[in-house]
This record gives structure tokens, C-alpha cells and sequence, in this order.
């Protein structure tokens, strides 16, 4: 008996070490909200269908990380920037959870240059830094490419909710946090401790060296160092000028409001 209850403390040990880099949901999540408009889909790539179920996964998804969850189309007549647009709709349009300009984080497609930028406001400035919009939006671009919208949005909702789950700093893609790593560890650390256990419930090895050793006989006779030589070695150091692939980003609307951002083609 005493070896199950060692196997589940070091399953609930190691559970509970990884439940702490991860963030719980909030007690809003289980409150009946009002469903508010959080698609604008003014490029007219979805049907009525597609936008109500990505309306209402929105919502479910949002109401559980208290930020709101927003696509935005365009087809982009003034030619502007799409992070200019993206600002800009944040500003004129004020989303937020539960309060204007508060949390959201913004897809913003541009088919007129065909290019996409995510943004995240407010709380969700650090839990979707622009290193994990960059994922995001790396991990969409295939399906973007391809007009299968639906899809990639789908895609963005889902890694938004779970990258949100995890507190700013940690990487949500580490394979700690994979279910079959864990329920694996699991089973490896609880069989280490049961293995110990058996071993040492045959009883324990008194006779080692020091039973048959003299000390007052034993001891080291000589000892020597000899010098040979020093070999010098020597390495150019790179300097790094800076440069890399863009993407990462963010800044702060006309209106004064800082985001996280990642910008790429699709």
C-alpha cells in the first residue's frame, strides 16, 4: 500500500509544479455573459454560418481569459498600414472585456496587400507578448495562404486561449506542458520512488571498505606534481550588427494605447 501512495504524492508533486506556471481561469468564466459582436469581417470572406460559430467561440474563449478575442477584415481602401489599421480600430472602436479600451487581442487581415498583423492590448500586452503572436500568427499563415479562413481563425482563437493560460515569461509550447510528457514523467518518478523502496525493504549493506581497513596503516606514501607546459589558444569574436527576420513588434496607437504585435505576408 505504502508504494501506491508514494507513486500519487509524486504524481500530484510533479502536477502540481507545472500548475504553477500556469494561470487559472477566472471565476467570470462560469458567469452567463451578454454575446457581444467580435467579428468584422467588412472583407466579406466568411458566410453568415461561419461568422456566428466563430462569434460564439469568441466569446466562450474570451469570457474565459476575460480579454476580448477579435478578427478584423479589410480590404484596405486608403492603402494603410495594417498595423496603422489595427491601431486605429482599437481606438475608434474601444473593445475591452469589461471595459472601454481594456483587454483584447486583434487579428487584422488586409487583403488588399494581403497581410495579416496580431495585437494584443491591455493584460493581454503581456500574456500574448509579440513572441508568442509571432507563433501564432506563423502557425495560421499556411491556412491564410490557402482561403481557408475559417480554419486559421479557429486556429487563432484556440492558441490565443491556451498561450493566455500560461503566465508572461513561459514558453506555452515547452514539452513540459505536453499531456503525454507529464502523464509519462509521471509514471517514470512514481516507479523510481517504488523502486527505491523495494530495494530498501531488503535491508541495507553495512559492510563496505572501511570494515577490513586499517586507518593507522593506511595512508597515501608519496604524492608529486610535475609541470609540463601552458598551451594559449585563441578565438576571433563576432560582433553582432544586429539585423534578423522581422515580425516581432508592437508600439502604441495614435491614441496612446500600447500593444504587442506581429506583422507578416500570407
Amino acid at each position: 500500500m505504502r508504494k501506491y501512495f508514494a507513486f500519487l504524492a509524486a504524481l500530484c508533486l510533479f502536477v502540481g509544479c507545472l500548475a504553477a506556471l500556469t494561470v487559472p481561469v477566472g471565476s467570470a468564466a462560469a458567469a452567463a455573459v451578454e454575446s457581444k459582436n467580435l467579428i468584422y469581417d467588412q472583407a466579406n470572406l466568411l458566410s453568415q454560418q461561419e461568422k456566428a460559430e466563430l462569434n460564439a467561440l469568441a466569446n466562450q474563449y474570451g469570457t474565459e481569459r476575460e480579454t476580448d478575442i477579435i478578427i478584423f477584415t479589410s480590404m484596405n481602401q486608403a492603402n494603410q498600414d495594417v498595423q496603422r489599421i489595427t491601431e486605429d480600430f482599437y481606438d475608434d472602436q474601444a473593445p475591452g472585456y469589461d471595459k472601454a479600451h481594456g483587454n483584447a487581442v486583434i487579428l487584422t487581415m488586409d487583403m488588399k496587400n494581403r497581410q495579416v498583423y496580431l495585437a494584443g492590448f491591455a493584460k493581454a500586452e503581456d500574456s500574448l507578448d509579440s513572441g508568442r503572436l509571432d507563433k501564432i500568427r506563423k502557425a495560421i499563415s499556411p491556412d491564410l495562404t490557402s482561403g481557408n479562413y475559417k480554419k486559421a481563425f479557429e486556429r487563432y482563437m484556440t492558441l490565443a486561449h491556451t498561450y493566455m493560460g500560461f503566465k508572461p515569461g513561459v514558453n506555452p509550447d515547452n514539452i513540459l506542458f505536453a499531456l503525454w510528457f507529464q502523464l509519462g514523467a509521471a509514471v517514470i518518478i512514481g516507479g523510481v520512488i517504488v523502486g527505491i523502496m523495494v530495494y530498501r525493504s531488503g535491508g541495507r549493506i553495512t559492510v563496505n571498505r572501511a570494515t577490513y581497513e586499517d586507518a593507522g596503516t593506511s595512508a597515501v606514501l608519496e604524492h608529486a606534481d610535475q609541470y609540463i607546459r601552458t598551451t594559449v589558444t585563441k578565438s576571433k569574436i563576432t560582433k553582432n550588427n544586429g539585423g534578423g527576420s522581422g515580425g516581432g513588434g508592437g508600439g502604441v496607437s495614435r491614441g496612446g494605447h500600447s500593444h504587442s504585435g506581429s506583422k507578416g505576408s500570407f
